[in-house]
């Protein structure tokens, strides 16, 4: 598959609860780059870059959140290619 970037706004009890820690270990596992922030807003962003195939997982991970998490809706949109290594946690 082409490689691909979202970037995910991740809505619910997504705060305090692990979820970027979380997102952080299924990236790594995926072998995709990107980075995920908490927002003042109490979401989650997160973008991710890879093979389609594992960025699609990572949607599908973003979509259930760690145990502790409660994800109520989510919205994706296609940005642009980076091609940066590595995935970290921000803000």
């Amino acid at each position: 598959m082409a490689r691909r970037r979202v970037r995910a706004v991740v809505r619910g009890i997504v705060q305090g609860v692990g979820f970027r820690a979380a997102v952080e270990d299924a990236a790594d596992g995926l072998g995709v780059s990107g980075w995920v922030r908490n927002t003042v807003e109490g979401t989650v962003e997160v973008e991710v870059e890879g093979d389609g195939g594992a960025v699609e997982a990572m949607l599908a991970f973003l979509r259930e959140g760690p145990r502790a998490a409660r994800v109520t809706g989510m919205e994706v949109r296609d940005v642009a290619l980076q091609h940066e290594a590595g995935f970290h946690v921000t803000g």
